[in-house]
């Protein structure tokens, strides 16, 4: 008999809806997968980017989140509508670095809905088998996938500080989320505070391991060398690398 595919999923539960919810499925029996691994939280708006990320890092295949139903929150601050903009903005990032977003999954799930709970998870399980384990469905080798998540992570402060500034948000329904996080203007945003702060972040963990060239950078990553070559003069200029005349290769500062 072959081997079948068994996806690795992390998820993060709001106590009192979802986490609720996977309660009285496990008490009402319903089957599904036990593919999951729990960790209940207050609120759905408590999980952190950094959770996320560090989740797919660690081998997880799947990170699901679930809360309660929007406008339905226990908190006077409405957390699951943050939960829903750092949804948005993680699909964004992994897209970024070339993981697919289906593996990172929303779900609303109440207290009462233990048959939704099984229906969702057994789902997403289905999805990610579909998709393959992290990195091999994505056609990404283990060592580009380690560089591309450190190299996320390492922004996660500085990406937060954008999501407050520029795009935080309130609207009232989900659609209305999806349409501003799909918007151009979210995109050029991304594109112009993101993407080249990710390239840079990358090669800065590169030249950690050791001293590269440009054509030696410029393979690894993928990238044109007069691209890389931008993003060098633009560190240099910033006090982050130097070129070594030596070694004839760039080192970090």
């Amino acid at each position: 008999m072959g081997y079948e595919f068994e996806p690795k999923i992390l998820g993060f539960l709001c106590n009192w809806c979802c986490y609720a919810g996977a309660d009285l499925a496990g008490v009402s029996r319903y089957q599904y997968p036990t593919n999951m691994r729990i960790i209940r939280v207050m609120c759905s708006g408590r999980v952190d980017p950094a959770f996320i990320l560090r989740a797919f890092s660690n081998g997880m295949d799947g990170v699901f989140v679930g809360g309660c139903w929007l406008g339905e929150c226990h908190y006077v601050t409405e957390g699951n509508y943050e939960a829903l903009s750092v949804m948005h903005i993680c699909k964004k990032l992994l897209k970024l670095i070339g993981v697919n977003p289906e593996r990172l999954r929303l779900e609303w799930v109440s207290a009462s809905q233990g048959i939704r709970f099984a229906e969702v998870i057994t789902d997403f399980v289905k999805k990610l088998k579909e998709l393959g384990p992290l990195g091999i469905g994505e056609g990404i080798d283990a060592d580009g996938l380690k560089l591309k998540f450190e190299a996320v992570r390492s922004l996660v402060p500085y990406i937060k500080l954008v999501e407050r500034e520029r795009l935080r948000v309130h609207f009232e329904t989900e659609d209305e989320y999806d349409k501003f996080f799909s918007s151009e203007e979210v995109d050029r945003l991304f594109r112009e505070l993101i993407v080249d702060k990710l390239t840079i972040s990358q090669i800065l963990l590169l030249l950690r391991e050791r001293p590269l060239s440009t054509g030696e950078i410029s393979e690894i990553l993928g990238l044109s060398q007069s691209e890389v070559s931008r993003y060098l003069n633009s560190s240099a200029k910033d006090g982050l690398v130097r070129f070594d005349e030596v070694q004839k290769c760039f080192v970090p500062v």
